[in-house]
Order: structure tokens, then sequence, then C-alpha cells
């Protein structure tokens, strides 16, 4: 009998998503009655606004809505994404501009397999978030680290852009605010790496997802906005999953040059189709709606914020940068390794997250997930109680 032929070696050397993995690690946990905390996923514990919801509800009831649509998105929901960008990222588009994706994560997957080719290099400012090397490599690109510790509050600079480069280099990813860190760059920073990029006719894959979420009177300057003459070679990538608690609607969107979507829908139009008609509906009501609610999770987000990097700062070893986006916070934990804890001596932050598990019954990501060890990401989208009880366990743990 002839042996079968061997699965997809493109497929069998990705891994797993770290965050989903940990995230189903602790769910798995609570389910078998351990009182787990996690802070491992990037999911806002708010419930969907209720006029988005009610939006959702009243297109059930149109049958137009259970056909097939346009590939690229509803039209509607198209112009309401194009008013969103020129308010948001400064960048004036048309309809033609915007391909709605299946959540945030199919944009990220389209917007490298539209713009890199075998062998190309992909710039990716570490620590960055888990999908994008993976993303990279299934579009047969090359990712290139640039890493930037917490002495940098995570974040690079053109010099260490530049010296990273070489004449394979096609790509930059660019994100602000971050995940995993939190870090926002300002507008002047931004500025020196969009000018750079547009210097060396480099595309730009910046990822806004959390644009909307920052602290502090910060803001996420766009790079099309700081430098408008890079649009013709950027990529904007958002959604509604985390500025609406929509993580599970599955709505997102890609933004850029005419030609780059084109390519991306004619992807999508075998890959998918059409995003669930019922989903983009709730997105555009999202978009149009009311920001009362938003605005209300982000404060919360923001209380959340000040009182986790207030706790963790008080753990012996911790340096916790102070994070002025998104929802998570990455402390620089090397300071609690090679150190024995409750008969314990972790070495790597993988090993780490292992003894916080088992001895504090709280799910933190390790920093091995988003770049070098070190570090820890944790995700302060969760209930106030859980969270200050959470970090109070660590606090015992490393007393």
């Amino acid at each position: 009998m002839t042996e079968r032929a061997p699965l997809s070696r493109k497929l069998t050397a990705i891994a797993e998503s770290a965050t989903l993995k940990v995230d189903a690690k602790a769910k798995a946990l609570q389910a078998a009655g351990r009182p787990v905390i996690s802070y491992a996923a990037g999911e806002p514990d708010f419930p969907t606004p209720q006029f988005i919801v009610d939006a959702a509800a009243e297109a059930l009831q149109d049958p137009a809505n259970f056909r097939y649509t346009p590939a690229a998105g509803l039209p509607v929901l198209r112009e309401a994404i194009v008013a969103k960008t020129l308010r948001d990222s400064g960048l004036e588009v048309d309809p033609g501009s915007v391909l709605v994706t299946n959540g945030g994560k199919q944009a990220v997957y389209q917007a490298f397999q539209a713009v890199v080719n075998p062998g190309d290099e992909v710039l990716l400012p570490a620590p960055y978030w888990t999908t994008y090397p993976e993303a990279i490599r299934l579009a047969d690109g090359t990712p290139v680290e640039v890493f930037a510790g917490a002495d940098q509050d995570y974040k690079v600079t053109v010099e260490q852009l530049e010296a990273a480069r070489t004449e394979r280099t096609t790509v930059l990813v660019f994100v602000s605010p971050s995940n995993p860190t939190g870090s926002v760059y300002t507008p002047e920073e931004t500025r020196a790496i969009g000018e750079w990029a547009l210097a060396h006719g480099i595309w730009v894959i910046t990822d806004e997802i959390y644009q909307n979420l920052v602290y502090e009177g910060a803001r996420a300057a766009s790079i099309v906005e700081v430098v408008p003459e890079l649009a013709g070679q950027t990529i904007l990538v958002n959604g509604v999953a985390k500025t609406y608690a929509m993580t599970g609607w599955r709505v997102g969107w890609m933004v850029g040059p005419k030609d780059a979507i084109k390519v991306a829908a004619n992807l999508q139009s075998h890959l998918s189709s059409n995003v669930n008609n019922i989903a983009q509906r709730a997105a555009l009501a999202a978009l149009t709606g009311p920001q009362d609610e938003a605005e209300r999770m982000r404060d919360a987000f923001d209380r959340r914020r000040r009182l986790i990097v207030a706790e963790l700062a008080k753990i012996p070893g911790v340096t916790v940068p102070n994070p002025l986006g998104a929802f998570y916070v990455y402390p620089d934990v090397q300071g609690l390794l090679g150190r024995e804890w409750q008969g314990v001596t972790p070495t790597t932050t993988l090993e780490l997250a292992d003894l916080i598990l088992e001895k504090a019954e709280v799910a933190v990501v390790p920093g091995e997930a988003f770049g070098p060890s070190g570090y820890l990401r944790l995700s302060y989208a969760l209930g106030d109680e859980a969270l200050l009880e959470g970090v109070r366990r660590l606090q015992a743990l490393f007393a």
C-alpha cells in the first residue's frame, strides 16, 4: 500500500496562536473548577452596546441580508469606513480603496499576501503581535525582527530600521498603539519612520485596530496623516472588535491603494466571499451611531490601566513602562528569572508563565510569543475585581 502524501509543509510549520492557546488552557482549567484568573485574551469583557445588537436584529428581518453581497463589503459600510478613515486617520479615500474582511486578522493576512513576494524581507518591530510573523511566512516572506526594549518604551527608531534594511526589504509593519506593549509612537516618531519608508520605497502595513483606545491625552497619529505622501504605499488595517467590544462579530477592513486592494479583493473572492451581512450591518451601526458607550469602555480601560501598572510596579524585580494605548501592559520581568520561587527556578518567561499558572492560578502570556524572553503580556480588559485579585496573587507569589 502506497504511503499517503504528506501534509502541506508550509502549514505544518505555522505555530498555533500563543495568546489563544494560553486563553484556551485558562478556560479549560476554569471549566474544571479551578479559580484561574486570565490576563491572556485581548478581548473586552463588556457586552456589545445594545444599539449595535438591535441593528443586527433589525437586519435579520430583511431577506436581502440572506443573499450573497459584494465580496468587498456592503457599499454602505464601505462608505462608513471611508468616513472613519478620514476622521481618525486623516486619509481621504473612496470606497474603491476599502475591503471589508472577516475580522482584522484576515485583513492582516491579505495585506501581506497583496504586497509580499517570495524572498522579500519584512521589517517587524518587536515585541510584535504573535500573528504577524506567521502571516508573513504564509506569504513566502521573511520576518526580520527589530527589537526595542523597555528602556525605549518598546518603540523602534529609524536608526534601528535602517540597520536592519537590506536590498530585499520591501515591507515595514508599523503598529501604534501596540499589541502587546500598549506603546504609542509620538507624531514626531511616526513622521520620522514614515519619511524613512517613503525615501526607500518600502510598503507600510499599519495596524490601527487600537487607534481609539488611547489615554493621558495621547493621540495615535496615523502614519499617512503625518506623511500624506506615503498613502500610495501604505495599507491600513482596522476593525470594530476592540473599540466596540465586537470580537466575535468578525468584521475588519483594509484600506489602501486601489491596485493593492484589488488584488486582495480577488483573493477574498475565492477565499471567503462577503463577510456575514448581519455582522456588517452591526458594524455599520457601530461606526455611525452614538459613541458614548465606546467612550465609557475606554474610560474603564484607563482606570484599569492605572491600577494594574501601579500594582505590578510594587513587585520587586518587575519594571513596568507606562502604556498609553490599547489594553495591555508589558512588564519587563527579567529580575524574576534565575531565582527560586516555591521550589521552582524559572530561567525563561515560558517557564515563569507556567509557574504563575500553577502556583498562583493566574494566566499570562510569555514574552516568547511576541519576541525575546524576559517579558509578560497582561491584558487588563477584564473585570476590576478579577484584575486586582490576580495582581495580588502575583504580589504574594513574588514577595
